[in-house]
């Protein structure tokens, strides 16, 4: 009975002969977290927000510091906190979480000494380069790790980079190309998630992969929306098309795991794009009475949708 689930065992007290004192013991065996569970989390937890109350404090300090302090103080502290995190992440008897959690802590710390150079230099701390060296130089620990938050961080910055180069390099391409661009990038990345996850057997956990999941919605919501506003019928042939693929990939794969996230994020990124061309094809005032009207469905017709499903799922087991 390891892997029973809270549903199956309430589908079993109902339609099985077991007496409440052995239904009690399954529930504590499989479903309640043990103490040493509890433990177990409230130290990691407790780790991590103490690694990232830390790094944020290192970063006021410099702040609220910075001219007061030396040019070799602001690099030589920094370099001192990022060598030490690092020492402490390769000791063999530490725990793998918290060698990962530690080396996440590190490479936050690589960013705010490359802020640093910058500012002493005056190099730029905002230009795309810098976020581009601070993920070169952690791709090694993001590879080694194997670390899903550290993963989440290592992707958001190349994101930042992208945005940033095409703001300060690349000036001459279109918001739109930008748009587009990235929901390729976030799209490829989900997809090889989940493959990885299939495929080669290792864990990338749910969260992981929905933040992925409303990054790639979101993206193309907004791009759609922009583009049914401004009408950018080049890149709207590009964008809807391959929106219309990964939507009805999302779908597929929800029914095929279950997963009801994504029978709430793209429906509700549907309503988004209606409502859009509905206030570019009709004008006046009456427009807001019908979109309000138009998202109460909507919603209500979601939620009963994801009800049902949930019901189907649970009887199915």
């Amino acid at each position: 009975m390891k892997n029973i689930q809270r549903e199956d065992l309430q589908i079993l007290s109902r339609h099985s002969n077991l007496s409440e004192e052995e239904i009690k013991t399954v529930l504590k065996d499989t479903i309640y977290s043990s103490t040493e569970a509890w433990q177990k989390f409230l130290k990691l937890f407790l780790i991590s927000l103490g690694i990232g109350l830390t790094v944020s404090g290192i970063i006021f300090f410099f702040a609220y510091n910075w001219a007061e302090l030396p040019k070799f103080a602001k690099i030589g502290l920094t370099e001192i906190l990022v060598i030490t995190t690092t020492g402490l992440a390769v000791l063999p008897k530490i725990n793998s979480n918290i060698r990962n959690i530690i080396l996440t802590g590190a490479s936050a710390l690589v960013g705010v000494l490359f802020a640093v150079f910058g500012q002493i230099y005056q190099t730029g701390a905002d230009a795309y380069d810098f976020f581009l060296a601070w993920t070169l130089f952690i791709t090694l620990w993001v590879i080694i790790s194997d670390f899903a938050p550290l993963w989440l961080l290592y992707i958001v910055l190349i994101n930042t980079t992208l945005v940033l180069y095409s703001q300060q390099v690349a000036k001459d391409w279109e918001n739109m190309s930008i748009l587009i661009l990235m929901f390729i990038l976030n799209t490829v990345i989900l997809i090889s998630s989940i493959l990885i996850s299939h495929y080669k057997k290792i864990h990338v956990p749910h969260w992981f992969t929905n933040i992925l999941a409303l990054a790639v919605i979101s993206i193309s919501t907004f791009g759609l929306c922009l583009d049914i506003t401004e009408i950018h019928k080049t890149s709207l042939y590009i964008l809807a098309p391959l929106s219309t693929v990964v939507y009805a990939s999302g779908i597929w794969y929800g029914f095929k795991t279950k997963n009801s996230f994504y029978f709430a994020i793209i429906p509700l990124s549907i309503v988004i794009i209606i409502c859009s061309l509905l206030f570019k094809i009709i004008d006046g005032e009456a427009i807001f009475l019908l979109v309000f009207f138009f998202i109460v469905v909507s919603i209500t017709l979601i939620i009963k949708n994801l009800m049902n499903r949930q019901k189907k799922w649970k009887n199915d087991k």
